[in-house]
């Protein structure tokens, strides 16, 4: 996987996780501009992920180990929530997942 892609894929995380972030507040009570950029953002995430040209499998794929780890890292120092072990453990799996996928069989 070459570097534009990495960025990419951390981008798109980025914009998942902070468009659900957002959303979620906008649905507590935060107000309707939180839930409109929760959208936008969600919105940005499925054309920013889009621009790797992979084939679909593969692209979410491996995207999905991404996605994994950046929310994970979200919870742990944005939220300050506690991650458990079997967290952790889990997404060590989904990584190797990704891994598997992106470096398996061509």
């Amino acid at each position: 996987m070459n570097f534009i892609a990495w960025l990419i894929f951390i981008l798109s995380a980025v914009l998942e996780v902070g468009g659900d972030a957002m959303t979620r507040k906008g649905l507590r009570g935060s107000g309707l501009f939180f839930l409109l950029a929760g959208f936008v953002m969600l919105g940005c995430y499925g054309l920013v992920v889009n621009m790797v040209r992979w084939d679909f499998s593969k692209l979410l794929g491996v995207y999905v180990a991404v996605f994994a780890l950046v929310s994970v890292l979200c919870g742990q120092f944005v939220f300050k929530e506690n991650i458990p072990l079997s967290t952790w453990f889990g997404l060590g799996l989904i990584i190797l997942g990704g891994a598997t996928i992106q470096w398996g069989s061509k």
